[in-house]
């Protein structure tokens, strides 16, 4: 079993930054995809942005340009840095982790609990 442990959110006023970090734990595991995603009450959950291991990137259309997604590999973290913040970025944020674990290496597919960015206006 792999956990993830999001942290970094907070209030911030529209037009600042904000960086959340998150970080993988557990036995016997290699990860392969990271991501973080956000969801409003009531709203699907959207793609903010991904990572492959190979540093691969890909963004959400609403935040290319303000966020930059970056990794550790050897220390199992990702960092989400969010710039020029916008009200419509409040949201819970989820950090993402698929790859292979345990004596067998079956894949898993692991979430973290969220975390809340509040954009002021």
């Amino acid at each position: 079993q792999v956990q993830l442990v999001e942290s970094g959110g907070g209030l911030v006023q529209a037009g600042g930054s904000l960086r959340l970090s998150c970080a993988a734990s557990g036995s016997s595991f290699r990860i392969n995809h990271m991501g973080w995603y956000r969801q409003a009450p009531g709203k699907q959950r959207e793609l903010v942005a991904t990572i492959t291991s190979g540093g691969t990137t890909k963004y959400g259309d609403s935040v290319k340009g303000r966020f930059t997604i970056s990794r550790d590999n050897a220390k199992n973290t990702m960092i989400l840095q969010m710039n020029s913040l916008k009200p419509e970025d409040t949201d819970v944020y989820y950090c993402n982790a698929e790859g292979w674990s345990g004596r067998y290496f079956l894949p898993f597919n692991s979430w973290g609990q969220g975390t809340q960015v509040t954009v002021s206006s």
